[in-house]
């Protein structure tokens, strides 16, 4: 992002849990979901209708929301691809 100039409007730190409230509130405020686990790249719809499938997908094993994090509009990308961060962010 700093290669684009891009800056972020929040930071949160990784000491800061967010579970599956604060997981549930950001799939409501997005549209599309992108998630991304290893190789696997999913895209899902959020928005108020979204069922908690979708937030479940945002949150690790630990039960807490998985890193990094990104909402670019009405986008919101979870884990890291770098396919699904230039579609996104170019």
């Amino acid at each position: 992002m700093d290669a684009r100039g891009i800056e972020p409007a929040e930071v949160v730190p990784a000491s800061r849990r967010l579970g599956r409230e604060e997981a549930r509130n950001l799939v409501r405020s997005a549209k599309r979901v992108l998630v991304a686990k290893g190789t696997s790249q999913r895209e899902l719809a959020g928005g108020p209708r979204a069922g908690d499938d979708v937030a479940d997908a945002l949150l690790g094993p630990t039960g807490n929301l998985r890193a990094p994090t990104l909402r670019a509009g009405d986008t919101l990308l979870v884990g890291f691809s770098e396919a699904q961060y230039r579609e996104v962010l170019e």
